[in-house]
């Protein structure tokens, strides 16, 4: 059991790498990897399944809206995926939970209900804080074309990478579900903190200038 264990989390590493390869919007090959990491880590602090937690920390990109036609074409890629290797049909049916419903979705996805899930979802949170966080946000911007920053209300301004700093980013802190992860998100949120201070104080403020036919 533990050498097929250990095949299929082989297997899933290779799925993700070469579906994920090209990624140039922050959901990588590597942000994978170290949500995986990560998952393994509060997994052990938190007495989680560490295998469901790997295995669906491996996969959940996989099934990224952002990176399929549709939500449910990313679903589907991961659970026939599943089939085909064999996995156990409990096993699949508690890793799409976790996948189908992690997401950020602006706060409004039902909370996780199974310590793997609450396990795999700090653990992508995590990677979207701190300084790692702060680099994915403007890779992503870039590749979707927004701006950086555009003066004025964060709140309306939502397509630009500080926009989602005030959108999703700071937030996340608070939407931890395990202590462990509540400990390692309170200093990437400091960080987060500290580099939009610095930001804001680089960027000068804009005064519109308004020219007369005089002028």
């Amino acid at each position: 059991m533990r050498r097929r264990k250990e095949h299929i989390i082989e297997l899933a590493e290779q799925f993700a790498r070469e579906f994920l390869a090209s990624d140039p919007s922050g959901h990588d090959w590597w942000h994978v990897h170290r949500v995986r990491s990560l998952a393994l880590e509060i997994a052990e602090r938190e007495h989680a399944d560490a295998y469901i937690c790997e295995l669906a920390a491996l996969l959940h990109d996989v099934a990224d809206v952002k990176l399929n036609a549709s939500k449910q074409e990313g679903l589907d890629r991961v659970r026939i995926w599943l089939d085909a290797v064999g996995e156990d049909p409990a096993v699949t049916s508690h890793v799409m939970d976790i996948i189908a419903n992690m997401s950020y979705n602006g706060g409004r996805n039902t909370p996780l209900t199974t310590i793997e899930g609450q396990v795999v979802q700090d653990a992508d949170r995590l990677d979207a804080i701190g300084a790692v966080g702060i680099a994915r946000t403007f890779a992503f911007a870039g590749s979707r074309g927004h701006l950086i920053h555009e003066p004025g209300d964060q709140r309306t301004n939502t397509q630009t990478a500080i926009a989602h700093f005030y959108e999703k980013l700071l937030k996340l802190q608070g939407l931890m579900n395990t202590d462990y992860a509540k400990t390692l998100a309170a200093a990437r949120h400091r960080f987060i903190e500290s580099f939009l201070q610095q930001f804001h104080a680089e960027w000068p403020e804009y005064k519109e200038v308004h020219r007369t036919d005089d002028s």
